[in-house]
């Protein structure tokens, strides 16, 4: 069974700080942090690029897991589509950088999450045994790696008000290697992933003063409750596709976009605290690299053992969701 072989992730130096925001828009400190619940978080520094990011969590990655670049055959960059260099794909560049020459390189635009979005996009191709091969015919395929690189903190506007819901925005850089066999670490069992489209406008990018900034559109009620109820509603087709129940699953990870609505789901769907992750203390919003950054705490804390199942659950603006069912083979 194919799945993740190996992952890892990597951080900006620079900071966001709540006090700065309050000092840029007024908001008081007390109702940001109601937002963020931390002072302060990682961001892209100045002469930080998300790409560089993804970069670095790639060499840790295709160090450590001794594999040939040559057999990489599906490079894949996936984020909010907002690439820092317009008209250039960073998949290929990193692809480039890490040496690796021959593989398929694009990207997926799904915001935070394209990360799952992407893996099972090169697993699926995986599936159907599309192997690249060399000049000579020779099979070289056989793994896929897919990098996580968003900007997410450069596009939040901190001097507006209305925005204040996004000043959790940080950013993380990541980078998955499937492939399949007894290297696989967390096999792929199910996914599943639904979009409402009546949600596609409600935030959007506007650019402003040189950059891209994200604006929402006029309030709409009704974002929380979609949330939680399409969160339960995938869950409850992937229990149904794996003939499971909520109770065969170890943990459900989440990306950290509301700590609110992340307990509402916990209480919908009858899972204790215990069986989450909660970062809200130390990171934000990592974007894509919000599911990886927990189920990296359960692996160094060896909270995992062979054979238990994990269940990611991310979401995009557009509006987007995912539910990932793992196993780990560790």
């Amino acid at each position: 069974m194919n799945g993740i072989v190996d992952f890892d992730l990597s951080y900006p130096s620079a900071r966001a700080e709540v006090s700065s925001m309050h000092a840029a828009c007024g908001v008081p400190v007390d109702d940001i942090l109601r937002i963020t619940h931390c002072d302060r978080f990682p961001v892209l520094g100045d002469d930080e690029r998300s790409w560089e990011l993804a970069l670095d969590a790639a060499r840790a990655v295709m160090r450590r897991s001794g594999v040939d670049p040559a057999s990489i055959a599906q490079v894949i960059y996936a984020g909010a589509g907002e690439w820092e260099t317009p008209f250039w794909s960073p998949a290929a560049k990193v692809a480039h950088e890490l040496g690796i020459e021959r593989a398929h390189c694009f990207e997926v635009a799904n915001f935070c999450n394209a990360g799952m979005a992407a893996a099972q996009i090169a697993l699926d191709r995986m599936a159907r045994n599309e192997t690249a091969r060399d000049g000579n015919g020779r099979e070289h395929g056989g793994y896929a790696l897919v990098l996580l690189g968003d900007r997410l903190s450069r596009m939040v506007d901190y001097a507006d008000p209305q925005a204040k819901a996004l000043f959790n925005f940080g950013d993380a850089g990541g980078a998955m290697l499937l492939g399949g066999g007894e290297r696989c670490s967390f096999a792929l069992l199910h996914s599943a992933m639904r979009t409402d489209p009546s949600w596609s406008d409600y935030y959007f990018g506007e650019r402003r003063d040189g950059r891209i900034v994200i604006r929402r559109g006029e309030h709409r009620e009704g974002l929380a409750a979609a949330y939680v109820d399409n969160f339960v509603g995938l869950l409850d087709d992937t229990l149904k596709a794996l003939e499971l129940t909520i109770d065969d699953f170890a943990y459900l990870l989440i990306n950290h976009g509301d700590k609110s609505m992340h307990e509402r789901l916990l209480a919908a769907i009858g899972l204790p605290r215990e069986k989450s992750v909660f970062n809200y203390h130390r990171l934000a919003h990592m974007g894509s690299a919000d599911t990886l950054i927990a189920l990296r705490d359960l692996v160094d804390a060896r909270r995992l053992a062979r054979g238990d199942r994990v269940l990611l659950a991310t979401s995009a603006m557009g509006f987007s969701w995912g539910i990932t069912a793992l196993e780990c083979r560790q």
